[in-house]
């Protein structure tokens, strides 16, 4: 399958997810040029904020393979991502994003990726949310190994 199969794929899902009352977004991912894993937007229908197309084919990729990384493998997304989105893409070490409607052809429908974007270059704690650090004698205890059951 060529790259605009894949992008072909992406936008039905994005007309399905429309349709189901979600926002217009699908993703596919694909490896070796086959297709591991596809989503579409969730967000309403699940009333998760999360629920994007590229995360949800991370997930399903993530649970199909067993593997939260996915190197050498390629999102193709109907719409440009998000910020959350290419975040999650980074963290999950995809290779290459490949993405149709930039936000030149969303922003007028109310999906331009640039607030988000512009939010997240600042420094943390710079962007718009209060963030407070509360360290506590407990805090580093998740970080060290843990002692087998029953032995002290």
């Amino acid at each position: 399958m060529t790259d605009e199969d894949h992008m072909m794929r992406a936008i039905a899902l994005a007309l399905r997810a429309a349709d189901a009352g979600n926002d217009p977004f699908g993703a596919v991912l694909v490896r070796d040029g086959r297709m591991i894993a596809e989503g579409m937007n969730e967000v309403h229908i699940l009333h998760d904020v999360t629920a994007h197309a590229e995360i949800q084919a991370l997930r399903a990729a993530g649970r199909r393979l067993e593997s939260t990384t996915h190197p050498h493998s390629t999102m193709f997304a109907s719409g440009k991502p998000c910020a959350m989105c290419m975040a999650a893409m980074i963290q999950a070490g995809i290779s290459r994003i490949v993405y149709a409607a930039d936000d030149g052809i969303c922003a007028p429908y109310g999906y331009s990726t640039r607030t988000l974007y512009d939010r997240m270059k600042g420094e943390f704690g710079d962007q718009g949310i209060i963030v407070d650090h509360l360290p506590v004698a407990a805090q580093r205890d998740p970080f060290e190994p843990r002692k087998i059951r029953g032995q002290k």
